[in-house]
């Protein structure tokens, strides 16, 4: 029996870039573009009428935009729906907009609202991960924080037996951070401590989930999120507005330093390197790991070359592919704890089943539980109230 064909319908205002992905996609045995439309309205009769799989929508379009369709999309009749969003500042805000309203990925176009380049492959991969991904459910918007940050050096505290089990410890844990108090033990800051996080499909929904829930006065934060250029910085930005440290787009040469995360700007890789007493980073073009730019495993291997891996925690959350599975192996085995996005709470389960099939992974670990075991981690606390004690969750190698 022949399989069934995945079946797309395509929404672009643009009757060329309509033609162009509907050719690109022809080339493949496994999709089929059942439809097109130029606009919401048209689409929404479509989808009745067709019963798409997936659907590739524009965002820039007449008579209805891209991302109030999308809402209604969600609420109405749920499908994996992948953004085709241009490479400018707005189109960057809009398509990170998109993904929280539960868009399954974003393809920047290259050269504006009328273009597609050379995006089939992408597209094509995207399609096929989409039609067998999880459908996610929009999520709240952060609140933007008006936050006094503190200044380094800090101490992470936490009062003495307490034993968090919630989804809520993180915050809990937060308002413990002090050096004083009765029954409070204080865990001086090693500067040599660092925090490691690798991303692609999903994650930037996922990252800012962990990020927003966690505490100021953590060490050092590296992210490597795959996401075209300019979409890097307008998601830094964003984070930086909703957590309680400074997020921002890597520039080569920045201090890596407590109360910070950087993030890997697009079509960049992000190094890590120590000098003297500090932590810095290398943006560098170099060549694409795993077809990606920037690379996880990258980031991650560059920890292990200056001496992090006793001193990190590094995890790799949803995400297509296998980058990072390597770099954590590398991690794990000189020394760091190391964790994977558990299967049930990945948009996509690629990534962290590679890292969890190669060893890389100590433990898998659910979404909404990924900030508390940083935090116990750096509070020194072991994390058996995070990492749940059933077989799938127990260390993937004995020590």
């Amino acid at each position: 029996m022949t399989p069934r064909r995945i079946r797309v319908l395509v929404v672009d205002d643009s009757a060329v870039v309509r033609k162009l992905v509907t050719d690109a996609l022809s080339h493949d045995p496994e999709v089929e573009v059942v439809g097109t439309a130029a606009d919401p309205y048209v689409a929404r009769d479509k989808i009745k009428e067709l019963n798409p799989d997936v659907l590739t929508l524009d965002l820039e379009m007449p008579r209805m935009d891209g991302l109030t369709f999308l809402k209604i999309v969600m609420a109405q009749r749920p499908l994996p729906v992948i953004i085709m969003s241009s490479l400018t500042q707005n189109g960057s805000a809009h398509a990170l907009e998109a993904l929280r309203l539960g868009a399954f990925d974003v393809l920047a176009k290259p050269h504006g609202s009328y273009s597609f380049g050379d995006l089939g492959p992408q597209l094509i991969a995207r399609i096929k991960a989409a039609a067998v991904a999880k459908l996610r459910a929009p999520r709240p918007e952060s609140p933007v924080k008006n936050i006094v940050r503190p200044t380094p050096p800090v101490v992470i505290s936490n009062p003495a037996g307490a034993q968090p089990s919630s989804k809520l410890a993180a915050a809990r844990l937060a308002a413990a951070v002090s050096g004083n108090g009765s029954g409070v033990r204080a865990y001086a800051h090693n500067p040599r401590r660092v925090i490691l996080l690798g991303a692609s499909t999903g994650g930037t929904e996922a990252l800012r989930e962990v990020l927003t829930q966690l505490p100021a006065g953590l060490p050092g934060i590296a992210i490597v999120q795959h996401i075209p250029p300019v979409f890097s910085k307008a998601f830094a930005d964003r984070l930086n507005t909703q957590c309680n440290f400074e997020v921002r787009e890597a520039v080569d040469g920045d201090r890596l330093t407590p109360g910070l995360a950087l993030v890997a700007p697009g079509n960049f890789h992000m190094l890590l390197q120590w000098s003297v007493d500090h932590y810095t980073v290398r943006v560098t073009d170099g060549p694409q790991v795993w077809h990606q730019r920037p690379a996880v495993d990258l980031l991650f291997k560059s920890a292990v070359n200056c001496g992090a891996a006793p001193y990190a925690i590094a995890g790799v959350l949803t995400g297509m592919g296998k980058d990072g599975a390597e770099g954590l192996l590398h991690l794990r085995e000189k020394g760091a704890t190391t964790f994977a996005q558990d299967e049930a709470s990945c948009v996509v389960y690629g990534m962290p089943r590679a890292a969890w099939e190669n060893g890389g992974a100590q433990r898998q670990i659910s979404l909404d539980h990924v900030a508390e075991a940083i935090v116990q981690h750096h509070a020194g606390h072991p994390p058996v109230h995070v990492l749940h004690a059933s077989p799938s969750l127990q260390p993937a190698h004995a020590p």
